[in-house]
């Protein structure tokens, strides 16, 4: 379950926040009191922080550089009443990664803490990539040499399969658009391309079968969702 750590001092707000961050199947933390954040991000490790500018003690600009002291790369959203530009500027300059003016609409601060996550996970799948090795459940995946180990086999790969499972890693548990897809492997959404890019994705469920916590979902009119774990 994904954690997010919510720092806000306005108790109502609160509340509505973290029950439908709680609703969409986050677990949340949230503290009121700057000075307590610091032991709570160190005991609940959260993967998001949510920090509210205007806080008692402690403001969350303060708070964002105490967290990148420890977290060079943890997405910090803040949630600012302040309106002027040199504050939201302020707010990248000390760490933090985006912001929501308030008021704010509750599906609107789902999406930017979504968006963090798939970015945050883009970059840290495109950098194990960059590396030359991707963990998969009981996979290996090499890609400079087109190769998928398994417990019991070695599988050499094809170019346009090694391309295509690239892709579904840099967005790993995140949906990955169809058409996409075509443009990057074959430059071209053409039927016949199309038509090829559903032989490949049945190879590669084939070939990763073998364990269950690996899954190549279609999603009907959009694209695909590789899921791991």
């Amino acid at each position: 379950m994904t954690k997010i750590l919510y720092v806000e001092d306005e108790p109502f707000l609160g509340k509505i926040v973290k029950e439908s961050l709680e609703s969409r199947g986050f677990e949340v933390c949230i503290i009121a009191d700057g000075r307590e954040v610091m032991a709570a991000f160190a005991q609940f490790q959260p993967v998001v922080c949510v920090l509210d500018v205007m806080l008692p003690q402690r403001d969350g600009y303060m708070l964002a550089q105490d967290i990148r002291q420890l977290d060079a790369e943890i997405p910090i959203l803040f949630l600012t009443a302040k309106t002027q530009t040199a504050d939201v500027l302020k707010g990248f300059q000390v760490g933090g990664n985006d912001y929501i003016r308030k008021p704010f609409s509750l599906e609107e601060l789902i999406v930017r803490v979504q968006n963090l996550l798939q970015l945050t996970q883009s970059k840290a799948s495109k950098s194990t990539l960059s590396n030359g090795t991707v963990a998969l459940g009981k996979f290996t995946f090499y890609p400079h040499r087109y190769e998928l180990k398994g417990e019991n086999q070695l599988r050499k790969l094809s170019h346009r399969e090694t391309e295509l499972l690239v892709i579904l890693v840099e967005n790993l548990n995140f949906t990955v658009n169809r058409r996409d897809i075509l443009l990057r492997v074959w430059s071209d959404d053409s039927f016949f391309n199309s038509r090829n890019l559903d032989v490949y994705i049945t190879r590669l469920r084939d070939y990763i079968r073998e364990d269950p916590s690996l899954e190549i979902l279609t999603l009907k009119g959009v694209g695909y969702l590789f899921k791991c774990g």
